[in-house]
């Protein structure tokens, strides 16, 4: 596929996709430029980047430091703004920050300080969101509910490591409905911690939906949805 068809086709599924986000965001009374699509290219090429970047999109996220660097190396020229929706391993914090300017992945006090740590030391700075692990599956990473509050505490000492909000990754359901209640309840626990006295600009965000569900999490108050094979296609080498 040449770049041709390849923009038309990413240039009509980021149409589509809006058009859902802007359908679920009305229907539920909010305003669509209430939430931001992240346009998820693990994967893929630079090629669809470029594309997507052609169509309009100017943020994107990756899962895998290791693939999103030379990836984020070939586009450099594009001033995108990169999201690393994955676990991150603490040997790979040096290589992450700077590169991505959000990590969604935070699930230890111990991954964040060393967020911070390095962050300092180059003096930057990286909005972080922490991951709730609300499913309870073996595969999926995330710091449970009884933690939050510990992660907070850290997160109010921080300067260079910004926390925004929070982020789940519910399990998968072929009925988008069935992802409800982890979406709801990742709201009742940012809404808790606000009730608790800690400061708004922390939990501003809430990183929850992806393909087959974002309507579910709009409805229930995503901030951001983590969109890849509607935009993309069907993953290649997954």
């Amino acid at each position: 596929m040449n770049d041709g068809p390849l923009t038309a086709t990413i240039t009509s599924n980021l149409a589509a996709v809006h058009s859902r986000l802007e359908r679920a965001a009305v229907a539920c009374g909010r305003s669509p430029s209430d939430v931001r699509l992240v346009a998820v290219s693990k994967t893929f090429g630079p090629e669809h980047v470029r594309a997507a970047f052609a169509a309009g999109q100017r943020e994107f996220g990756e899962n895998r430091v290791q693939e999103a660097l030379p990836k984020i190396a070939q586009v450099a020229d594009l001033p995108i703004t990169w999201h690393l929706v994955g676990h991150l391993q603490s040997n790979k914090v040096r290589k992450a920050v700077g590169p991505f300017a959000c990590i969604h992945s935070i699930d230890s006090s111990d991954l964040l300080r060393r967020v911070e740590a390095v962050a300092s030391e180059s003096s930057a700075s990286v909005e972080v969101l922490v991951q709730v692990d609300l499913g309870h599956e073996r595969t999926k990473f995330g710091l449970p509910e009884a933690d939050l509050d510990s992660v907070f505490d850290t997160a109010t000492q921080c300067r260079a490591a910004v926390v925004s909000g929070l982020m789940v990754l519910p399990p998968y359901f072929d009925d988008p409905e069935d992802a409800r209640p982890y979406f709801r309840r990742l709201r009742e626990l940012r809404d808790g911690l606000l009730r608790r006295g800690l400061p708004a600009s922390m939990l501003r965000q809430l990183s929850m939906g992806m393909s087959h569900d974002l309507e579910v999490a709009v409805e229930e108050g995503a901030t951001m949805v983590r969109v890849g094979t509607a935009i993309f296609g069907a993953r290649e080498g997954a």
